[in-house]
């Protein structure tokens, strides 16, 4: 099973970027991952919020294999606690499922046709946090929920 974190923005700043590619490095001894930063459309500042979302979703939309299990961050959705994202992630693997796509939408959410054809919409809290924090976040949940797969003592319960 391949995990990729897709996200809609800018670049990582140094700061939030050594962090991710550790995270990313550690989750790449359990399953296969990779980032994809899809950059906001050139004009992005100048379009309405709902083009702006069309816009993006189209982008997104093109980076998303029939078959991947798309996981849709949002603060809306489903909390899980993180034995609950292990066993989540346990039940992808066990379903062969080839590539689990983590995605965080812009920053006026996504258009509705994500929201469609998300598999599932997850919430990592119900505050909201800059889109670098939740890569950095996501990155650090998943390598935790991978710990946890094998037994090991990253997790203290």
């Amino acid at each position: 099973m391949k995990i990729i974190f897709c996200s809609l923005g800018k670049s990582n700043e140094p700061y939030v970027n050594a962090g991710i590619e550790d995270f990313t490095t550690r989750i790449g001894k359990y399953f296969s991952v990779a980032w994809q930063i899809i950059p906001p459309p050139k004009n992005a500042a100048s379009l309405a919020e709902p083009v702006l979302k069309k816009a993006e979703s189209q982008a997104i939309l093109q980076q998303i294999q029939s078959d991947d299990f798309l996981i849709l961050l949002d603060e809306r959705g489903q909390q899980y606690d993180s034995p609950g994202l292990s066993k989540l992630l346990q039940q992808r693997a066990n379903d062969s499922s080839k590539r689990v796509i983590f995605l965080i939408g812009g920053a006026f959410g996504v258009d509705d046709a994500i929201t469609k054809r998300a598999n599932m919409t997850w919430s990592l809290s119900k505050l909201v946090f800059p889109h670098m924090l939740v890569r950095l976040i996501l990155a650090e949940q998943v390598y935790r929920a991978c710990t946890i797969l094998r037994n090991e003592k990253y997790h203290h319960i």
